[in-house]
């Protein structure tokens, strides 16, 4: 992997995003293996939906990836969402940043 640039994305579960919940000693296994042979960093998706799953992925993943519980949130609050989802987000940095001190 000379010269590249950007990072991998590792999809933590098989089928559509945001019905299943990923698997933490998976998600361990396969970004130690990911890390093992890049330098790139490793964002973790799929079946992450809480600050606390979040925070775990995020001891070993560079990034997480949250997408359907803010399409959720979203949906379900419409032109009144942003709120919400400020919340949320800010929920979910909180849970990574604490993990990660």
């Amino acid at each position: 992997m000379n010269n590249a640039s950007g990072f991998l994305y590792y999809v933590s579960v098989a089928g559509i995003t945001g019905l299943q919940q990923a698997a933490q000693a998976s998600i361990d296994e396969a970004v130690a293996r990911l890390k093992a042979g890049t330098d790139l960093p490793v964002a973790v998706g799929f079946g992450v939906r809480t600050p606390e799953q979040a925070g775990v992925i995020a001891k070993v993943a560079d990034g997480v990836v949250v997408g359907s519980a803010i399409v959720e949130l979203i949906a379900q609050h419409g032109g009144n969402a942003a709120g919400p989802v400020r919340e949320y987000v800010a929920s979910l940095s909180s849970a990574i940043k604490a993990s990660r001190n």
